[in-house]
């Protein structure tokens, strides 16, 4: 007997992980895209408020933000170990931990990479109220919409960002004499850049004209700070806001070509796969093992050929 041909599977399971792809880039949106109005939020909130039960559901809630903003609360609790641990140590020790963690010129040019993980943690003054509201709150609201990962970078590139543009102008100033050498040496530490850098991509939450109120809000505050200011902490502030403004754009305008390249793929991909992937051939009887050559489908027989022949006389009794 001839061997049993066996069927090619591999087209198939090809044909159904492609399914999956497409089914999984279908379903699948960037949460840059998912803005919102905030006339419908407060619609929904005033809703919310009327019914019963206020303080236990606003409990609820507030226990199901933190449940997806690890990544802020866990900011939050190392901001209050740094302030801790400064209020147990003296004045002088303290004040060195302050200026070793700062990103200020001279700890710039000796060690760049640990000032700038150790200043994010560090917050010069009395406790961190404020920078640990934030956190906690407007935060953690944007955690749940980017998610930990893509939270921690942009709070990561506008902190290190902002730095490193702060920095060199400074060295720039300070070489041509117009800034006092004391400058190089000040302390610069805390959390305000990345927050600053979120808040400015929060504007891309909004939709319609909230977004520009939000943004020209932010410009005007920050601005108004430099103006007023004019400290290097400022210009840092408005650079990491600024920093925050394109971050968010380029994500959007990324999100928005993969979505368009995510409908193309799915209109075209399936159907070409189906006209290029070769049809399962048909079941023959050679699935069973059996050769079909070697077994004939009718085999004659001289004896019931005739149907005179199964007669009595023709000894078929």
């Amino acid at each position: 007997m001839a061997p049993t041909p066996r069927r090619d599977v591999g087209s198939n399971g090809d044909a159904r992980e492609n399914g999956l792809l497409h089914m999984t880039l279908g379903t699948y949106r960037p949460p840059w895209l998912d803005a919102v109005d905030p006339v419908d939020e407060l619609r929904v909130l005033r809703s919310w408020w009327g019914r019963s039960h206020r303080v236990r559901r606003a409990a609820s809630a507030y226990q199901r933000l933190l449940a997806v903003a690890p990544a802020s609360i866990a900011y939050a609790f190392t901001l209050f170990v740094t302030w801790w641990t400064l209020r147990g140590a003296s004045d002088m020790v303290g004040r060195r931990l302050i200026l070793s963690a700062s990103t200020n010129l001279r700890n710039m040019q000796r060690d760049p990479i640990q000032v700038l993980l150790a200043s994010a943690f560090w917050t010069d003054g009395g406790f961190p109220w404020g920078d640990i509201l934030i956190l906690l709150t407007v935060m953690a609201l944007a955690e749940r919409w980017l998610g930990s990962l893509r939270w921690i970078l942009v709070v990561g590139i506008g902190h290190v960002g902002a730095t490193v543009i702060t920095v060199l102008g400074i060295s720039h100033r300070v070489d041509q004499n117009l800034i006092p050498i004391r400058v190089t040496v000040a302390s610069d530490v805390g959390p305000s850049y990345g927050i600053s850098a979120m808040l400015a991509v929060m504007a891309y939450r909004l939709k319609g004209p909230s977004r520009l109120i939000w943004a020209a809000g932010l410009l005007i505050w920050y601005g108004y700070g430099v103006w007023h200011g004019h400290t290097f902490t400022d210009y840092g502030h408005f650079f990491a806001l600024i920093i925050g403004f394109v971050i968010g754009g380029l994500a959007v305008v990324s999100s928005r070509r993969l979505l368009a390249w995510r409908k193309s793929a799915a209109r075209s991909g399936p159907t070409a796969e189906r006209a290029a992937a070769p049809s399962d051939p048909a079941p023959s009887d050679s699935d069973d093992g059996i050769d079909p050559a070697a077994v004939p489908l009718e085999e004659p027989d001289d004896r019931l050929d005739h149907s005179g022949r199964d007669r009595p006389q023709n000894r078929h009794q």
